[in-house]
C-alpha cells in the first residue's frame, strides 16, 4: 500500500535517522526526526510526494525523463539564448528602417514571455500533469517559427516569434521542471543540472546554425529549418516526459501572488532581481550589433553570443555548487557585482577584438549564475510550502525588466546617433543597484554579518 502523502521537508535525510538512531537514549520519540532541520534547496520542498525512499532516483524511465528535458531546455531556453542574433538581423535586412530601440522589443518580449506566464504554466502542470502543457507548448513553438518564416513586417515578426514563440518556451520549460522533480530527490541537483545544461548547449549551438544557414538557404528556409529540428527534438520529449505522480492540483489563489511583497526581504530581492534583468539581458541582445561598431569582423562577431552561452555552462554548475557551501545569496552577489564591474572596465572602453572576446567570456560565467540563482535566493527567504507562488511572483516582476531593459537600451543608443558608450553603462549601472539591492535584502535577513552562510 502505498505511503501516504507528506512533504519531502518532512522526511530527514538517511543520515540523520542513523544518527538518531545510534544516540536515542530511553522512550519516546526521537527530537531529531520530529523536527528535521528545515530545507536549504528550493526543490526539497517544491514538490508533494511520498517518503524519499520511495522516489526511483534513477533508473530507464527516469534518466528518459532527463533526455527529454535535455531536448525541451535546448528548443525553448536555448532559443531565448541566441535573440542577440535576431536583434543584428534585423536591423540589417527586413526592420533597418526601425530604429534599435524598435527593434529591441522583439526579442525583450520574446525574453519576457518567457517568464511572465510561468505561474499560468505551472498551475496547468499542476492540475492536468505535464504532457497537456508540454503538446501545447510544442505546437506555440513550432508554429510560431513557421509564422515568422514567412514574416515581413514588424508587427507579424513580434506576433510570431515573439509572443506566440516565447509562449511556447514557456508551457515548454516550466512543466519538465516539476516532471522531473517527482523521479529524484537525493540525484536532483544531477538530474536538473543534465537537463538545464540544454540551454546553454542550444545557445551555443543555435546561433552559429542559424547564422551559418542564412546566406545559404535564405531566412525563410532557415526558421523552418529550425522548426523542423525542433519539432523533431519536442516529438522526443512528448514521448518521454512524464510525472511520476498524479496531478497535485492544488488551490490556486491570487493572494499568493501579492503577499511575499509586504515581506522587507523579499521585496528588495524583487527590485534586485528587475534591475539586475534591465541590465543582464543587454549583452545577450547588442553585443553583436555592438563589436561591428567598433570594428570586428562580422564572422568572428557571429560567434559572441555562443561564446557568452558556452562560458554561462560554467557559471551555471560551479557557482550553484560554491552556493551549497558557502551560501546563495553571497555567491549571487559577488558574482553579479563581477558582472557589472566586467561590464563598465572592460566592455565600456573595449575596442578591438581580443577585449570583447574576454568581456564576452567573463560576463558568460557571471550571468550563468545571477541570471539563474535567484529561483534558490528565494528559497533561503523561507516559507517553503508557498515557494511555487513566491517563485512565480518574483519572476512576473523581475520579467518586466527583461520586457523594457533592451528597448530602454536601443533608445540611449539611438540618441548617440550609433555609439553604444551609453546603453553599456545604463546596463553597468542596472546591475549595480540590482547588486546593491541584494546586499540590503541579505542584510534584512542576517543583519551586517559577513560571515553568515546564506
Amino acid at each position: 500500500m502505498e505511503s501516504p502523502q507528506r512533504n519531502s521537508s518532512d522526511w530527514p535525510e538517511s543520515s540523520d535517522v542513523e544518527t538518531a538512531q545510534d544516540s536515542k537514549i530511553g522512550p519516546g520519540p526521537d527530537p531529531q526526526i520530529e523536527s528535521p532541520p528545515e530545507p536549504e534547496t528550493k526543490l526539497e520542498k517544491a514538490l508533494t510526494g511520498p517518503n524519499p525512499n520511495d522516489y526511483p532516483d534513477g533508473g530507464f524511465e527516469a534518466w528518459l525523463v532527463v533526455a527529454g528535458g535535455f531536448c525541451a531546455v535546448f528548443c525553448s531556453f536555448g532559443w531565448i539564448n541566441c535573440i542577440g542574433v535576431f536583434q543584428n538581423y534585423y536591423e540589417k535586412n527586413q526592420l533597418k528602417d526601425y530604429s534599435s530601440s524598435t527593434v529591441a522589443w522583439i526579442p525583450s518580449t520574446q525574453s519576457f514571455m518567457l517568464f511572465f506566464p510561468g505561474f499560468i504554466a505551472g498551475r496547468l502542470t499542476d492540475e492536468l500533469g505535464p504532457r497537456i502543457p508540454i503538446l501545447l507548448g510544442t505546437f506555440l513553438h513550432v508554429f510560431g517559427l513557421m509564422m515568422t518564416s514567412i514574416s515581413t513586417k514588424y508587427y507579424q515578426i513580434l506576433l510570431a516569434q515573439s509572443i506566440c514563440s516565447g509562449l511556447g518556451c514557456c508551457f515548454l520549460f516550466y512543466p519538465i521542471i516539476a516532471a522531473c522533480g517527482t523521479w529524484f530527490f537525493r540525484h536532483r541537483a544531477l538530474a536538473f543540472g543534465i537537463m538545464v545544461a540544454g540551454s546553454s548547449i542550444g545557445g551555443v549551438v543555435l546561433p552559429i546554425m542559424v547564422q551559418h544557414l542564412i546566406p545559404k538557404i535564405g531566412f525563410g528556409w532557415t526558421m523552418r529549418a529550425v522548426a523542423f529540428m525542433f519539432l523533431g527534438l519536442l516529438a522526443i520529449a512528448n514521448l518521454t516526459i512524464k510525472s511520476r505522480l498524479p496531478p497535485a492540483r492544488r488551490p490556486f489563489r491570487f493572494f499568493d501572488l501579492i503577499s511575499p511583497f509586504t515581506e522587507k526581504p523579499f521585496l528588495l530581492l524583487a527590485f534586485a532581481s528587475f534591475f539586475i534583468y534591465i541590465g543582464g539581458f543587454l549583452p545577450f541582445t547588442f553585443i553583436i550589433v555592438q563589436a561591428e561598431a567598433v570594428g570586428m569582423s562580422a564572422n568572428l562577431a557571429s560567434y559572441l553570443v555562443s561564446i557568452v552561452n558556452a562560458a554561462s555552462t560554467f557559471g551555471r554548475i560551479l557557482p550553484a555548487h560554491v552556493g551549497d557551501k558557502f551560501g546563495v545569496f553571497n555567491v549571487m552577489i559577488v558574482l553579479s557585482a563581477f558582472g557589472a564591474i566586467m561590464t563598465l572596465a572592460l566592455w565600456l572602453p573595449a575596442a578591438a577584438d581580443a577585449p570583447l572576446v574576454v568581456y564576452a567570456i567573463m560576463y558568460g560565467f557571471a550571468s550563468g549564475c545571477t541570471l539563474s540563482i535567484i529561483p534558490a535566493m528565494v528559497a533561503r527567504l523561507g516559507k517553503i510550502d508557498q515557494l511555487g507562488a513566491r517563485s512565480g511572483a518574483l519572476y512576473a516582476f523581475s520579467s518586466i525588466g527583461a520586457l523594457v531593459g533592451s528597448p530602454i537600451g536601443g533608445a540611449i543608443q539611438s540618441d548617440q546617433h550609433g555609439r553604444y558608450s551609453g546603453l553599456i553603462i545604463f546596463a553597468g549601472v542596472g546591475m549595480v543597484i540590482g547588486t546593491f539591492l541584494a546586499i540590503l535584502s541579505r542584510t534584512a535577513v542576517v543583519g551586517f554579518k559577513f560571515k553568515v552562510k546564506i
